[in-house]
């Protein structure tokens, strides 16, 4: 609250020691706390809207775009006909707006455990928000870890948006839950989940990766340029019950035309192979992990 006072929203946490993002604030939209967590929603001078869950940026109306793209894109260009789609978290509708983009996706059930900040988006992030409108989403709020237990054999394609592995989305990246997506897949099913960033926390991606390999037989880990994420990087793990599949070469190439009419700024065929493509110093750390 200090840095508010001042004018600046600074991003300061121990899971990344020493480094914090500032953003001019011009106006705070929304200050609250949910059952689980506290929501701030900010007008930004340079990002636009920025939604902040518990003193973490989760998006930026400048950039977001790029991460929701991604996490979507990447699994579902990689899977030959992804009808059934399962969204873990993503509370402020950009992912279920990315995924009904794709013409083969026919339903879409999504589990989001903080109803604060779906309404919050809703209200504050319409670009965002606007995903919960689609005909094709079923919305249901709830624990996404126990609600997987409810469900096998179900999905082709689980996408989960969470949060960081702290607090309520810590159990997101335990070996368990992948066991779980695993059960809840159909045959040939991917599953793709926000892993971190390898600058500032290689052993959290490292140990994501591991737990995603003791399910799944095709494993491997991507990245996108978000510049308000810490280092302006996010990495995606993916995981994939098809023996034969290749993360690195998308089953699904779009036209430059076709890439217009969904709106999509930041994802093309050759930035999901590009995507895969790591420093030396990641590839060697993931190396015993990735199958692809």
């Amino acid at each position: 609250m200090d840095a508010m006072k001042t004018g600046w929203f600074s991003e300061i946490n121990d899971f990344w020691p020493g480094v914090s993002l500032s953003l001019e604030v011009e106006k705070t939209l929304h200050q609250g706390r949910s059952q689980y967590q506290d929501v701030l929603v900010l007008q930004t001078k340079s990002y636009g809207k920025a939604l902040i869950l518990d003193g973490i940026i989760q998006c930026t109306e400048k950039d977001e775009f790029a991460y929701q793209e991604m996490i979507a894109f990447i699994p579902l260009c990689s899977h030959p006909n992804p009808k059934n789609v399962l969204i873990v978290g993503g509370g402020d509708g950009g992912v279920a707006r990315e995924v009904a983009k794709h013409p083969g996706v026919e339903r879409i059930v999504q589990i989001e455990i903080d109803s604060m900040v779906i309404d919050v988006s809703k209200k504050y992030l319409p670009f965002m928000g606007v995903g919960f409108d689609n005909p094709k989403l079923t919305l249901n709020v709830g624990d996404g870890f126990e609600f997987m237990k409810q469900h096998s054999n179900e999905f082709d394609v689980i996408i989960t948006d969470s949060s960081d592995p702290i607090g309520p989305a810590e159990c997101l990246f335990q070996e368990s839950y992948f066991n779980l997506m695993k059960t809840a897949l159909r045959p040939g099913g991917i599953v793709c989940s926000q892993a971190g960033t390898a600058w500032m926390n290689l052993d959290h991606v490292v140990q994501t990766l591991k737990h995603c390999k003791s399910a799944f037989p095709v494993v491997d880990y991507c990245i996108a340029s978000v510049p308000s994420y810490p280092t302006g990087q996010i990495g995606f793990v993916l995981g994939g019950l098809g023996t034969e599949m290749n993360f690195k070469v998308p089953t699904r190439i779009f036209e430059e035309e076709q890439l217009d009419e969904m709106n999509l700024r930041y994802y093309n065929s050759e930035i999901h192979k590009s995507a895969f493509v790591l420093p030396r110093f990641v590839e060697k750390s993931l190396k015993p992990y990735r199958t692809t």
